[in-house]
């Protein structure tokens, strides 16, 4: 992922859950994510929380808090995630010892990826995989 002169990434997916707790565990836990930031409102709803993996980030929150992006993505579909990651059976493997569901084991790509699939616990589709493009910048 290309960053800006800073060093930080320039795109980042931004998701909301029902159970923005619960998401941020399976992320962290199943998935290797680290916790950047997490920011509480007062009824104990997550605001806003960073989970980074690699040099790439996504920033995530509670549905039904109101505003102008929750509104927005009221009517919104699931959405699916790519992360690059080193070693892929092993990220694989710690996925299932958390009980992801696995939509698509580690696969050989014909494009010389090496990916598998899971579906977070509402629903979203998350790809792991080894195939990273060199953007310009």
């Amino acid at each position: 992922m290309a960053g800006n002169a800073g060093g930080r990434p320039s795109i980042y997916p931004t998701l909301q859950y029902a159970d923005a707790k619960a998401a941020i565990r399976q992320l962290t836990e199943a998935f290797g994510f680290t916790g950047l930031a997490v920011y509480e409102d007062e009824d104990g709803s997550v605001a806003h929380a960073e989970l980074v993996q690699g040099n790439g980030a996504v920033m995530l929150g509670s549905k039904g808090k109101g505003g102008r992006f929750d509104e927005a993505m009221r009517s919104g579909g699931t959405t699916g995630v790519y992360v690059v990651v080193a070693d892929v059976d092993a990220h694989h493997r710690r996925a299932v010892e958390h009980g992801a569901e696995i939509l698509m084991p580690p696969t050989d790509q014909d494009y010389g990826s090496r990916d598998y699939m899971a579906r977070d616990l509402e629903g979203n589709v998350w790809s792991f995989g080894t195939y990273a493009p060199e953007v310009g910048g």
